[in-house]
């Protein structure tokens, strides 16, 4: 069985539920037991019925099925030793992840009711349903993350693994962008800033009264990446979050909820989770001040200025950048960087999955399009990765056209390349050993699956 990525396949909280859906039967028996942990035949097939569904399938028919048995595998090793090493989850933390699942679920299926028409169930019979595996699937997360804490690639690691990638069979890299602005972020009116901390305060109160704080943050929560986990942010050491949000996380008690927080990105409520020596997991609801009409067409009327001394020749972009940006990138020629990458090239599909995370990509993928290389653009409007209305300039400074994947030109990419490499290699390692230790018996109508790891299986 070849693989391009370590497969972590968390089981979904659809899964289960189709079991109960008539959308097919099984006759169900145990396929694999992994120390505690058993495999049923029903757990494969519910994947298998959800990967033909959704067309992803590598595969099809026993080959596919012995895929889906080897992740199910490695998820089961992986809560052997969660349970060998006393690792533990939180109450709060299972009902976060499952809010956050219930959520993915409603924006697919359009409405709660109509997720609950389609399994004929409430939400809260559906969160019964699935805490369980929820509840593993975090744990299984934890013992990841000890595997990983120290895979990383060295400048040398990447180059020899370049070197040793057939050359021709190397992929072709997609267009790529170096994408400058000029920003003008015009200020908040104090009116707005107190009728957002009231808003904020209500909130607030709600959760006081009971309401469940990972809901309302799902609700409305304006931190895109935040929002989606019920408001949790993961354990985190200081120095990361502003520094008045820093101070009153780390002075929160387990389950208090702090007073409205102001910082650059707007305004929070906190709740601890937990606290773990010098660091604290805590969710947060932030929602931001919006920029009076008036001051934005201020803006815009300035970027237009701007723009036109640019397009006259009477100032570059770099020089415009630096005296009218209020960007921290204006000492640097206004850059864009790409936050997956930490590079300055950024491909069509990265700004297509970045539209989605960070508010300052959105749209800037139409904008870009419309651009010759070297042409600026009118004054646009945009939303800044900390929620604030702004407007900027955009400029395309290069375009790097389909190419085959190569060092010089893309590091990054063959970096990630590497890592992942290494990380399968990892993985490997840790499977080898912990099975070998491990009781794993396997049904005899998969003794003929081609594994990628060795399960030490007798």
């Amino acid at each position: 069985m070849k693989r391009n990525s370590i497969l972590f396949a968390l089981m979904m909280l659809v899964v289960p539920a189709f079991s109960q859906n008539n959308h097919y039967q099984v006759i169900d028996k145990i396929v694999a037991v992994v120390g505690k942990n058993i495999v049923l035949q029903s757990d494969i097939e519910a994947q298998y019925f959800q990967q033909r569904l959704e067309g992803d399938a590598s595969g099809t028919g026993h080959a596919l099925r012995c895929d889906i048995l080897e992740d199910l595998l490695l998820q089961k090793l992986m809560l052997n030793q969660a349970e060998m090493d006393s690792i533990t989850v939180t109450d709060d933390q299972v009902e976060t992840e499952l809010d956050r699942r219930i959520q993915y679920f409603v924006s697919r299926m359009g409405s709660q009711e109509k997720l609950e028409e389609y399994f004929n169930k409430s939400i809260s019979e559906i969160k019964d349903e699935v805490r369980r595996a929820a509840r593993e699937n975090l744990l299984q997360q934890q013992v990841q993350s000890q595997i990983m804490e120290h895979v990383v690639v060295t400048p040398s690691e990447v180059k020899a693994f370049y070197n040793k990638l057939p050359q021709d069979s190397l992929p072709m890299v997609g267009t790529q962008y170096e994408i400058c602005q000029i920003v003008k972020r015009p200020p908040v009116s104090l009116d707005e800033k107190l009728r957002v901390k009231d808003r904020l305060y209500q909130i607030r109160k709600r959760i006081l009264e009971g309401e469940s704080f990972s809901t309302l943050a799902v609700l409305y929560s304006e931190d895109p990446g935040s929002a989606r986990q019920g408001g949790e942010l993961g354990f985190t050491g200081k120095g990361v979050f502003a520094s008045e949000f820093e101070a009153a996380a780390f002075n929160l008690r387990d389950g208090e909820i702090s007073d409205v927080i102001e910082t650059e990105f707007g305004f929070h409520i906190i709740q601890l989770i937990e606290k773990r020596d010098n660091m604290v997991n805590c969710r947060h609801i932030l929602l931001s001040a919006k920029v009076p009409v008036e001051a934005l067409e201020k803006a815009q009327n300035e970027l237009d200025s701007v723009a036109q001394l640019i397009r006259n020749g009477d100032m570059t972009f770099e020089d415009a950048c630096k005296k009218f940006s209020d960007e921290d990138s204006k000492s640097n020629g206004g850059y864009i960087t790409n936050p997956s990458t930490g590079s300055n090239r950024i491909s069509q599909t990265d700004l297509q999955e970045l539209e989605s995370y960070f508010p300052e990509f959105k749209n800037l993928g139409f904008v870009i399009s419309r651009l010759a290389v070297g042409e600026v653009s009118d004054p646009v409007p945009m939303t800044t990765n900390e929620n604030k209305d702004a407007f900027r300039l955009v400029l395309v400074k290069k375009k790097i056209e389909p190419h085959k994947a190569n060092i010089k030109d893309d590091y990054n990419l063959i970096q990630g390349w590497a890592l992942n490499a290494k990380q399968q290699e990892a993985i490997g390692k840790w499977v080898a050993d912990k099975a070998a230790k491990a009781y794993i018996r396997l049904d005899e109508n998969y003794a003929d699956c081609d594994f990628y790891y060795n399960w030490n299986i007798k």
